[in-house]
Formats: C-alpha cells, structure tokens, sequence
C-alpha cells in the first residue's frame, strides 16, 4: 500500500474513532485490501453541492466522521456568514440506509456549534427541506440523500437561505472550510442538543398548502377526477406527501404501486432507484396496464425527480423521457395561464443548456422570455433570485427528470411536479385527448425534437483522469464534422468562449464557469459533454431535430432522428 495511505490507516487505527470502524479497517486489511485503498486514497471532496459518495470506513467513504467534518466546516461558514444573529438550519433525510442516522449526527453538531436546528422527525422529501428553509427562514440547511444513486451511496446536499444549493461565492467558500477540518478532534460532537426542534406535520401543511395553490384548472379536475393515476415511490420518501397530494388536489383515483410503497433503502425491487431506468418503472407498467391507467408516475427516493408513463395512439404504454416531460410540462404552465387569463406579461420560465430546445421554441411563440442556465437546479434557483423584484417566474426544469413550479421553494420537487401532471392529464382528457396527443401536437408546431443521453463509467482512481483527457482532448482538437455534417460552433463553458469553427469568431458566454463542451452542428444537431459532479461518469447529451408534417409521419420521422443519434454517437466512438 502506498505510504500516504498507510499513513491515513493508522490515523484512523489510533485515532479517537469507536471500535467498531477501527475493527472494519482490521478486517478490510486483511481480506479485502483493494477495498481498503479505495477507501483511503483520498478525501471524500465536499463538491460546490456536498457530499456524495459509498457508504463505509475511511476518508473517501460516506460515514459519521465524513459527515461530521463537513458539518463542522459549514457551520463554521455560517456563523461567519451571519455574525450577531442567530443562524438557523433546517435538516431533513430520506429512506436510505443510515440517512436518519447522518442527519442526527449533523444537527448535533450544528446546535453543538450554539446554531438552531429544526430536524425533521421522519423522512421527507427534499423539496420539503428547500421550501421549509424559505418559510422558517433559515439561513441554511442540509438534507442527507444521495437522491437517485445506487442502495451503496448516501449524500448529504447543502443548501442557502433562499432554499436553493449552494452558488459561488458560498460553495467554495464552504469547501475552504470543511478542508480546515483536519481532523474529527476538530469537531464539535455534541453538548448543544437543547438547540434542537423537531418538526413535521406543521411543515407539512404548509408545504401541500403551497403546493395546492400552484394549480391552475380545480375546476377541470373536479370533472375529470376519476383520471386513473398509478404512483410509485420507488420505496422513497415519496409516500409521505404524493397520494395525499393528489387526494387534496381531487383526485379520487389513484392506486400506489404495493411492492414499492415501503420506504427502504435496500431498494428490493429494483437496481437503480431512478424513474429514468425502465426497469424501475417495470412493476408500476404492469399494474398501470392491468388497471387500464391514463397516467403512470414514479418518483426517487428523494422524491426530487419524477419519471411518467402514458399510452400512445395505439394504445401501448410508453415512457416519456425528461425532454417530454418538461416540455409538456412547460407548454401547460404557459398555454394553461394563458387560456385561464392568469398570465402575466413579464412571466419567464428556465431550463438548462442541455435540456430540449423545444421549450426556447414554445416560450419564444407565447412571447415570454426562456433564459438557460448551467446544468444544476441551484442556478434556476440564482436565476430566479436574480429576477424577481422585476420578472415573474412561472416554471424550470431540466432533462434529468426535474420540473420546479413556481418560486416558493428552490429546489426541483417531484411532489407538485406530480399534481400538475396528472392535471395537464386531466386537462387534455377533457377536451377528449391524451397527453401522448398533446405531445404530437406540440412536434407538429414546434418541430420534432429528439434527444438522447449516454454516460460512460469510468471507476477508480484512474478513472477522474481519464474523463479529464478525454475533455482535454476535444477542448484542443474538437472534431470537423460529426456524422458528416460540419461542425460549425464550438461552446466551452469552462473557458466561457463561443467559436465560430469556420470564421475563427468568439464571443463570451455569459455563464458561470463550467466543465461542458458543446458542438452545434450544421445540420442543428447538438452534442454536449459532461463530466458528472457527484459520480465517476461522463455524460454526452445529443439533440436533433426535423420538422414533422403531419401526425402520420410520426414513426417514419421518429425512426429517422433515432438513426441519427445513433450514427453520431459510433461516429464519435462513444460505443
């Protein structure tokens, strides 16, 4: 083992840490000692959005010790944030293994360091942590999930005092932080617990209560209330709030998918835990076809992203990917307050640089501004804080299945995100179409638009490197063409420069600093590079689009872009 990692071992050995973990290392050194080095190669990096890693021993593991160095540093940022008042944070957790656990431990050690904390008594949703923040007016706050990955993570999310997650210059002032964090001697463990509040059903009423007011037809609900809605929770946290949702919002049909109504962090029915995986939506199909449903909806275990299924022309069942969703999404809030006469004229809605098009398309024709913004819900969140004495923010979202309704709270909320769906439903049903109707309609007006995403793995302590030559190299070198069509703009968020790859001309983008690259292509095909923030991965979105002629021409012309997409990703070398 290298010596520096030894080094790390024995500190941990020795060090005031309990027997049990001590006993864990033993073990690892002798049976598994791979395991051991990935475990102590390096520190687990509190990023700009916290922590997210494998639960377990050792520096780069998701464990108390992790857990508690990284709140000691962020309460000290607070209280030098917010001198002379008191600092106020509000806690919650989801139903993964040991997330009551990290969550406990977080707000001793806040209310050890004089903050007041409000944890909440059970597990909730995340977007129930954003908006109690706003409503408690908490100075900021931290919910314990690792939102959509595998039963083997846990994460701990940071978050502000307008609810969302941390934006410059807070997030890496939080990181210099939580690196003077040396070592778990460093913190305070406990002694303040008297500054602790617990809380929920208050919370809750509050929050359904915001959400309820985001509705914009009852009326049509209330004549369409028998819509036959299937949910899933995913065994999350979901099932605390989304039934009662749609019973508040009037709707009298709705059936819980049974074998994932149970929060549990073993996730036992399915890999991933994430509606954009079909086979965590597999069971909630089954039964959505059994009952004859209208709407299937599923929900992580967070309950921040939300996946649907909905019957297409002829009959079968298919999943909407977040594209569709917030397209659908977007074009309702829009056409819906115009139609109801609630619409204002500086109303503005946000997506992000590598969600659909379609949407710049849907709000350019209903004349309302659409602005983009970096990949990550804390910059809609920025955005809208930037905005509001002046704009009215109406809706944002992005393709990674996240939708956020009006501007009570700043995070993305799967739970009103649900209830407005299955409104947009009921809405379409009584004017006698589907969603999957709607959808077409939209294509034939806009443009049929076509997305796909790929992420490529890459594990391990060579695996950072790896994805950063492979963003290196088409930084310096970007291709030609791509699938033989000219490659004409090159967009590097890190560098914050627009090319003209055949005039030589730049120009500033005026974003934060970010890791993307983008390539436009001339025939509008667009592809944009990655590296994920909270896993080893890199992620390639593509976008196409053609127009569509009429409804008969769907399949032909869906077939055609898919061809596309496929042929631009082996032209890249991507599979």
């Amino acid at each position: 083992m290298d010596a520096a990692i030894q080094q790390k071992v024995n500190e941990w050995l020795t060090g005031n840490y309990d027997q049990e973990t001590k006993n864990e290392i033993s073990r690892l050194e002798k049976e598994n000692p791979d395991e051991l080095t990935e475990s102590f190669y390096r520190s687990l990096e509190f990023g700009t959005g916290g922590l997210r890693g494998i639960m377990g021993v050792g520096t780069n593991r998701m464990n108390k010790y992790t857990i508690g160095m990284a709140t000691q540093g962020y309460a000290n940022y607070l209280k030098k944030s917010f001198p002379n008042q008191q600092v106020k944070v509000a806690i919650a957790y989801d139903s993964r293994n040991n997330s009551p656990l990290f969550a406990e431990i977080t707000a001793k050690v806040f209310a050890a360091n004089g903050i007041r904390v409000f944890l909440f008594q059970s597990l909730r949703p995340t977007p129930e942590l954003s908006f109690t923040i706003r409503h408690l007016g908490c100075q900021g706050g931290v919910v314990c999930t690792a939102s959509h990955n595998p039963k083997e993570y846990n994460g701990y999310k940071a978050y502000w005092d307008d609810g969302g997650q941390l934006v410059p210059p807070h997030d890496i002032n939080v990181m210099k932080e939580v690196e003077k964090i040396a070592s778990v001697d460093d913190v305070k463990w406990g002694g303040g617990e008297s500054n602790i509040s617990m809380v929920g059903k208050d919370l809750d009423e509050a929050y359904m209560g915001m959400v309820k007011s985001l509705s914009v037809y009852p009326e049509i609900i209330e004549k369409q209330h028998n819509l036959r809605i299937i949910y899933t929770p995913i065994h999350g946290t979901g099932i605390k709030l989304v039934p009662e949702v749609l019973q508040r919002f009037g709707f009298s049909n709705v059936h819980v998918v049974d074998e994932q109504a149970t929060p549990d962090g073993n996730f036992p029915t399915v890999v991933y835990p994430n509606p954009e995986e079909a086979e965590a939506m597999s069971i909630g199909l089954k039964k959505a076809k059994e009952l004859d449903a209208d709407i299937l909806l599923g929900t992580d275990p967070d309950a921040d992203r939300v996946g649907i299924a909905i019957k297409d022309k002829g009959g079968n069942w298919v999943l909407m990917n977040g594209n569709q969703t917030a397209s659908l999404a977007f074009n309702y809030m829009i056409e819906a307050r115009k139609v109801k006469g609630i619409a204002q004229a500086n109303d503005f809605v946000v997506k992000t640089i590598v969600t659909s098009d379609m949407i710049d398309s849907i709000a350019k024709q209903s004349g309302i501004n659409c602005y983009n913004v970096l990949t990550g819900f804390k910059w809609i969140a920025e955005l809208i804080k930037e905005k509001e004495a002046t704009e009215n923010y109406v809706i944002g979202g992005e393709e990674s299945y996240g939708l956020m309704i009006g501007a009570k709270l700043r995070d993305k909320d799967a739970v009103s995100a649900v209830a407005l769906l299955c409104e947009m439903a009921a809405y379409e049903k009584n004017k006698g179409k589907s969603l999957f109707d709607k959808l077409l309609d939209i294509y034939l007006q806009h443009g049929f638009y076509k997305e796909n995403l790929i992420s490529i793995t890459k594990k391990g302590m060579n695996g950072q490197k790896e994805i950063a030559d492979m963003m290196e190299t088409y930084r310096n070198n970007p291709p030609q063409q791509i699938n033989n069509s000219p490659v004409i703009h090159l967009l590097d968020y890190e560098l914050r420069t627009g090319k003209n790859l055949r005039t030589g001309e730049t120009w500033e983008i005026k974003l934060p600093q970010s890791n993307v690259l983008q390539f436009i292509l001339e025939d509008e095909s667009k592809i944009s590079a990655r590296p994920s923030g909270t896993e080893p991965k890199i992620k390639f979105y593509f976008s196409v689009n053609t127009k569509l002629n009429s409804i008969a021409d769907y399949e032909k012309v869906k077939t055609e872009l898919d061809a596309r997409i496929q042929n631009i990703i082996t032209d890249m070398k991507l599979k």
